[in-house]
Order: C-alpha cells, then sequence, then structure tokens
C-alpha cells in the first residue's frame, strides 16, 4: 500500500512526510482492516508532525479522520462485517478498567491508545481499527464530507458541551477553522448568536456567509458580553482576553489538545463572577455517536478542500498558514475503488 510516513519530526516546510510503498497490515483480535477512502487532515496531525506533541511512535503514519470500508475482519470480530462504511476517529482505544472509564469518561483513559499517534493511521491505503471504537457511516454520504465530522466534528460538539451554551445565548468562536465551522451550524441550529473572532480574512468571510452575528479580527472585542466561548486557536495568549469577554457566569473551553503558554491571570478581571476555564481533552464514543446524529438532523455541511493522498505535506502547510477555508481532506482511493 501507499502510505505517507514520519520518519522524524520535523518543519513543515521541510516535507518531512516521506511516501513510501508499504506491506498491507493485519487486523488483530477485535480489529478490522480498514479500506481507505479519505483522511482528514487535522491540526493535531500537524503538531505530531512538526513536534509539538511529543513521538509516541516512530516511524508512524499520521490520519484520525478515516472513512473506508472494512476490508477484512480479525479473530473474535463481530459487530461489523466486510464492506460495512465505517469511520475510525483520534480515540484508537481505552482500557476500559481505570476509573475514568469506568465513570464513563474513556476520554480520559489512563492508558489510551491514539489514531495516528500510537498506531499507524489513515494517510495510509489501508489502517487497522478496533472494531469497538469504529463508527457506522451512513452510504448515501460522500466520504469526503464525512471525514471532518470524525474529529474536528466531535472535538467541536464536545467543546461546545464543556462551554456550557444554551440555546438561544452568546457564543464566541476563536479561530475559524474544521472545528468551528462545523460548530456554528450546531449553535446556529440552537439559536445562538454567534461571534467571531479569526486573523484570516477567508475565514471571516466564511462565518459571515454561514450566519455570524459579529464577525472580528485579531484584537478585536466582541460587542456584547458573551455566555460562553470555545478557544479552537492554539493560542494561550488568547485567554485572558476571552475570559474579559465572557459575561457573569460564562464559560470558556478550549479546545485544543496543544496550546501556547497561558499568561499570568488575574481573578477579579478574568475568574470572579464565576467565569470558568475548561480544557477538552479527546472525546467519547457517545460523543460521536451525537454529533453523527446531529449531522444527520441539522444537517450539518463540511466545506472541505480535497489533496491527493501524496500531497499530505503540501496540506498541512495550507493548515498551519491557515490557507484552508473548511476542512482539508487527503483522497487516497476513489468512491467504491
Amino acid at each position: 500500500m501507499r502510505a505517507m510516513v514520519l520518519d522524524q519530526p520535523g518543519e513543515i516546510e521541510s516535507a518531512p512526510l516521506q511516501e513510501r510503498e508499504l506491506p498491507d497490515p493485519e487486523p488483530g483480535r477485535g480489529e478490522v482492516l480498514v479500506r481507505v477512502e479519505v483522511c482528514g487532515v487535522c491540526r493535531t496531525d500537524l503538531h505530531i508532525t512538526e513536534g509539538d506533541l511529543p513521538s509516541h511512535k516512530q516511524p508512524v503514519i499520521p490520519g484520525h479522520e478515516v472513512v473506508g470500508r472494512v476490508a477484512k475482519l480479525g479473530p473474535g470480530c463481530s459487530r461489523l462485517r466486510a464492506g460495512d462504511h465505517i469511520g475510525v476517529a483520534w480515540l484508537h482505544r481505552a482500557c476500559g478498567v481505570c476509573e475514568c472509564c469506568r465513570r464513563g469518561h474513556e476520554n480520559l483513559c489512563d492508558s489510551p491508545v491514539f489514531t495516528g499517534y500510537d498506531v499507524d493511521g489513515g494517510y495510509a491505503g489501508f489502517t487497522v481499527a478496533d472494531e469497538r471504537f469504529a463508527y457506522l457511516l451512513p452510504d448515501e454520504l460522500p466520504a469526503a464530507t464525512l471525514a471532518p465530522l470524525l474529529c474536528a466534528g466531535i472535538i467541536g460538539y464536545r467543546s461546545l458541551v464543556r462551554s456550557a451554551v444554551r440555546p438561544g445565548e452568546r457564543l464566541g468562536l476563536y479561530g475559524f477553522g474544521a472545528s468551528a465551522h462545523i460548530v456554528i451550524q450546531i449553535a446556529l441550529h440552537w439559536g445562538c448568536e454567534v461571534y467571531v473572532v479569526s486573523r484570516d480574512r477567508s475565514h471571516q468571510k466564511l462565518a459571515v456567509e454561514m450566519g455570524a452575528t459579529w464577525v472580528g479580527g485579531s484584537g478585536d472585542r466582541p460587542p456584547r458580553k458573551l455566555s460562553s466561548a470555545i478557544l479552537f486557536a492554539p493560542v494561550g495568549e488568547l485567554v485572558p482576553e476571552i475570559l474579559e469577554s465572557l459575561g457573569k457566569g460564562g464559560t470558556l473551553a478550549v479546545a485544543g489538545i496543544y496550546l501556547t503558554q497561558i499568561p499570568p491571570l488575574d481573578y477579579d478581571r478574568h475568574l470572579f463572577q464565576e467565569r470558568d476555564l475548561r480544557s477538552v481533552t479527546a472525546s467519547t464514543r457517545q460523543d460521536g455517536e451525537e454529533l453523527l446524529a446531529l449531522a444527520a438532523e441539522v444537517p450539518l455541511h463540511a466545506h472541505t478542500q480535497e489533496f491527493p493522498l501524496g500531497e499530505a505535506n503540501e496540506a498541512l502547510r495550507h493548515l498551519k498558514h491557515d490557507q484552508i477555508s473548511g476542512a482539508a481532506v487527503l483522497r487516497v482511493r476513489s468512491e467504491g475503488a
């Protein structure tokens, strides 16, 4: 199979992902072999590729927004069948026995395994998935439309829940990439007013087109106090500014797996009057199922820009420099191939 392999992290401008021919992987017990159709390009892939996140596996094939079909069942599989249309997300497996897993918080598992980080992911012709953590997908929707939902969508949804926003309230979105352009659709469906801050003009334009109440650039403050906010940009320096933009009892959810240093906070200016600061860590299978149900209800539409698999470095470079409007997707093979 063809695969884009990361031997050693490096600046994306140096094209650290190398295209190779590798043997097809074999599924183990409880696993399925997935024939990859497309794989979404996520900012977490960029952080892994550039070394912002410590390496867990070298070499590694990135990619955790995988859409494809079950090509082969490993021993003991009973949930999925060959030919099933499935999605593979960031959480490859949780232990199921630690305290967090027993409480239903498998996203906080003590020994999680992540797709495209601890095990090889979807920047390849085939990947392997734990059948318990794969999502059954509708056949009628294009693979490229579904891929961004598997991380950008799921994490965006969990961030929305963590922000504690209620229908009809004012929600701030800081950064308007793949996750935010899905979240705004859910928030508008709930009757929220959405205020967007983005440094990129094309992202600002898309936010306006999608129905944002107000759109500003770097350094701009929303004209009204926010009920809740989500920080998608990996910029810790924005945290104090956003907290000051919240009304009494407001909540800021920080969505990224990676964030630059947060400056010192002043209790009175940033946290008093019961303003909350929350992080978001991975997601659960329940988050995924709820998001996919919303995708049909709203319905959600992902704005995508496709790249061939061999141009994975280029797709990540575009992502790094905010040159993707919506979500980037790698095309591995044509539909039905």
